[in-house]
């Protein structure tokens, strides 16, 4: 069971606007961490003057608060109280609509509606590459094959939604960003802060352990907050009928979660996942999946999305990581404002055609390439691993012959031709436990400079809660 605290609204909060149209987006850490009630006498003094609560039945829209040169509504508050309520109840934690809530919402509007007027002070754009990739996990997580479909719906359903959920997106990733700036620039570790930690028990549970993982996911008919305890309670018998299911020793997974559907109405999701680091195990999931034994099963895990069921199949411990690793040379010529796709493929093409009558591959990227970190190396690019370089160039470098160089080939950066001088299996275990000490030390650290920063951001700036 997850537990779900006043301190959380303002994870709710970030989700909370635009999302009327019946998805219910759950992001990991995107929204400020916010002090109790306590800690911002003005705005819980504000919110305990108020004898009648704010609901949608008795507000009328008005300015509840200045931040600055914005204001933020009544409306905007109702709307937030709402879906954090909401998320509370998904999480099975009800939270009332009490002064203290009240007073914990509005602060967690106040803090983003600060970082998002920084975010336009200095120009902070979100990655739109990154922002269809997640319409299309969302799409992806509804039944849907296509963010096209995605805005199809939703705009059925509600005109403008589509646009809504876009903007929430943007914004909340720009405020991701925002803090991963601010954060990152304030926690200092050092080598030997992490050499002290790797000698620490802590250490320890810094395993390359690799779990086989079943997780197979129970979606709800309809948005949580507008369930029945009717449809709750067939999604979790038929959670529970599945983990039943599962519990056997040498299950047929397809069988099994093929059984528990039964006349559910809504198609189960996932089945065996196969191995996966520990570190790249979900936060929420990584901590249920590593305390089970081999060929146990986890209770029901109600989330706001469905009722997940995860099995640790199977478990594989290592203390060394052996990786592969290719050493790579690369010619780039950018496409941008002052050169054409049309040019840039002309001229790669041309230094191909050199290449083929014998010209030296290093030459031509020292003279050509418009790539500054390696063109003066003679486009060297050093050893590099698995998903250090993107898709497209990876998957060439893997189907090139060590010795060999590539026909021209396009990424998001321009035209490339690339050549492989050497492969080789590398030992990355220290590096690889010391990367991820630097990672737990920073997790560790990171809270508090976020808190720091956030009471800078706001001290330094104008509020007015009006009653």
């Amino acid at each position: 069971m997850r537990f779900f605290s006043l301190r959380q609204t303002s994870r709710a909060v970030l989700i909370s606007m635009g999302m009327s149209a019946g998805i219910l987006i759950s992001f990991s850490s995107q929204a400020a961490t916010v002090k109790p009630a306590n800690a911002q006498p003005n705005v819980a003094t504000a919110s305990q003057n108020n004898n009648a609560r704010l609901t949608p039945a008795n507000s009328t829209d008005g300015i509840i608060a200045l931040v600055n040169d914005n204001a933020i509504l009544k409306s905007d508050l109702v709307d937030a109280i709402a879906q954090t309520q909401a998320r509370a109840q998904a999480a099975g934690e009800p939270i009332a609509n009490s002064a203290q809530l009240q007073s914990e919402v509005l602060n967690a509007l106040i803090l983003r509606e600060l970082q998002l007027s920084l975010i336009n002070r200095v120009g902070l754009k979100a990655d739109e590459a990154a922002i269809n990739q997640r319409l299309a996990q969302i799409a992806q997580s509804e039944g849907l094959g296509s963010i096209s479909a995605l805005q199809q719906r939703l705009d059925a359903n509600q005109a403008g939604s589509y646009a809504a959920l876009r903007s929430q997106l943007i914004e909340d990733a720009a405020i991701q960003s925002l803090q991963q700036r601010q954060i990152t620039s304030r926690v200092r570790i050092s080598e030997q802060d992490i050499d002290a930690f790797l000698n620490s028990p802590e250490a320890k549970r810094l395993n390359q352990s690799e779990y086989q993982t079943i997780h197979v996911r129970v979606p709800y008919i309809d948005d949580y907050s507008r369930l029945s305890e009717a449809q709750r309670s067939e999604a979790l018998k038929v959670a529970q009928v599945l983990r039943t299911r599962l519990q056997a020793p040498n299950v047929d997974v397809e069988a099994a979660v093929a059984a528990a559907q039964g006349s559910y109405p809504i198609p189960l999701q996932g089945g065996d996942m196969g191995f996966h680091k520990a570190a790249a195990l979900p936060i929420e999931l990584s901590s249920e999946i590593t305390k089970l034994e081999v060929g146990a099963v986890s209770a029901p895990l109600v989330t706001p999305e469905g009722i997940d069921i995860i099995k640790l199949a199977n478990k594989k411990a290592s203390d060394t990581m052996i990786i592969p690793q290719w050493h790579a040379r690369h010619i780039l010529v950018k496409v941008d404002e002052l050169q054409t796709d049309a040019l840039a493929e002309q001229k790669i093409n041309d230094l191909y055609d050199q290449l083929r009558k014998g010209a030296d591959f290093a030459d031509l990227a020292s003279t050509y390439s418009d790539d500054p970190g390696s063109a003066g190396r003679g486009g060297d690019l050093d050893w590099v691993s698995e998903e250090d370089m993107v898709g497209p160039f990876e998957a060439v470098m893997k189907n090139t012959t060590v010795g060999d160089y590539s026909a021209p080939f396009k990424t998001q950066f321009g035209w490339h031709i690339l050549k492989v001088e050497g492969k080789r299996q590398q030992d990355v275990s220290e590096q690889y436990r010391r990367n991820m000490a630097r990672q737990a030390l920073y997790q560790r650290l990171a809270p508090q400079a976020q808190e720091d920063w956030l009471q800078e951001l706001r001290a330094g700036a104008y509020i007015q809660v009006l009653n």
